[in-house]
């Protein structure tokens, strides 16, 4: 190893893994030597209360401490106190072929900026990965993250990963558990890196996983979902705004009669509820993505920034009034019948619930623009 600046850095998050670490780094000293690379091993402490540290330090890796406890939290401060151009991560718990790290590190030299450990294609080891895990869970995060993002990655959960120091300042990770995982493949892909992807050999570890089926893959679920608004918000909200206005549009004259059976006034409240329901869940995606672009997650929105190009407070607040306008012609129709009949009985109950369902909405639109405004138009007009 040179005592100048290392070509590679090995980081391993570590809690607890006394059993393990201290061959893991031995395979990635070997791993070192073996391909004539300059390169330093980095643990970061997460909080062990075992030998774990000692057996580092003694087994020639450099150690380091992050007290506060997550996986995310454990490989940002490991990544950030890393010194070599290249940084390849992979877990202390000696399940990772590390003798394939020359795989992982000439794709970088061809270009690439990020490498993501294979391990369907390495080979996964009789044990090494509960059924659920292989078989369900791991495939089916994968498949939603090319279902969001178009990431054509295998192994999206891999924890044996390859990057430049670059492309991770590029990514701008902020996460602190396991979904630190999904989160770098995502602004890997949000930052057009370019990705490649490395077989590597997958073998059962010792002692207890400290993995959560569960917990974990819904930690991930969530984070996929929430940078993916167009699924999260858009898409449900965009259907249910559109069916909720054709029922009320359907509806608002009289009765339908299908097959005999009339479709009356309960379908028509089903079609307002819809109709504002929809348009809250598209609101909220607006906001989410607009929060995201003036705090610095997002880069660039092309959709958003051309939306925010056309919109102003005051044009948000003349669209809110008109169909507030809308609404309270109806309402107010209603209530000159009712006079002019000598507050005698009504029957408006259809006009009544179109014309409140346009109260709402516009009403809605007229604060969100105010809400927007706040947020940092005019950060985003200036971008």
């Amino acid at each position: 190893m040179s005592s100048g600046t290392p070509e590679v850095s090995i980081v391993f998050p570590c809690l607890n893994e006394e059993a393990t670490v201290g061959s893991s780094i031995a395979k990635a000293r070997r791993a070192l030597e073996e391909a004539g690379l300059d390169g330093e091993i980095v643990v970061c402490d997460n909080g062990s209360t075992d030998n774990s540290c000692r057996i580092a330090r003694e087994a020639g890796a450099r150690v380091v401490h992050e007290p506060r406890q997550g996986y995310g939290y454990a490989l940002r401060r490991g990544i950030e106190e890393a010194q070599g151009q290249y940084i390849v991560i992979a877990d202390a718990d000696d399940t990772y072929d590390l003798g394939a790290l020359p795989r992982f590190l000439e794709p970088l030299r061809q270009g690439y900026q990020f490498v993501v450990g294979d391990r369907f294609t390495g080979g996964i080891q009789p044990g090494a990965m509960p059924w659920l895990h292989q078989h369900l869970g791991t495939p089916l995060l994968s498949l939603i993250l090319r279902l969001l993002f178009g990431a054509s990655v295998a192994d999206s959960q891999c924890g044996m990963r390859a990057f430049s120091r670059e492309a991770y300042h590029k990514m701008r990770l902020r996460t602190t558990g396991m979904e630190f995982a999904s989160e770098m493949l995502v602004n890997a892909m949000r930052a057009n890196l370019a990705i490649a992807q490395a077989p590597v050999r997958y073998y059962p570890r010792q002692g207890a996983s400290k993995l959560r089926s569960f917990r974990d893959g819904w930690r991930h679920l969530r984070f996929m979902l929430l940078y993916s608004p167009a699924y999260l918000y858009w898409l449900p909200g965009g259907l249910m705004f559109a069916l909720g206005l054709l029922i009320l549009a359907a509806l608002t004259p009289g009765p339908l009669y299908i097959g005999g059976r009339a479709i009356d006034l309960h379908m028509q409240v089903v079609g307002a509820m819809l109709t504002i329901l929809g348009f809250q869940l598209g609101s909220l995606g607006l906001y989410a993505r607009t929060y995201a672009l003036t705090e610095g997650f997002e880069e660039h929105d092309a959709l958003l920034e051309a939306f925010y190009r056309r919109f102003t407070l005051e044009r948000g607040i003349l669209v809110g009034a008109l169909l507030l306008l809308i609404g309270l012609t109806g309402d107010g129709y209603i209530v000159w019948r009712w006079t002019s009949s000598g507050f005698g009985s009504l029957d408006q109950v259809r006009l009544a619930i179109f014309g409140l369902t346009f109260i709402v909405v516009g009403s809605q639109i007229v604060f969100s623009s105010f809400l927007l405004s706040l947020m940092g138009i005019r950060h985003i007009h200036e971008r």
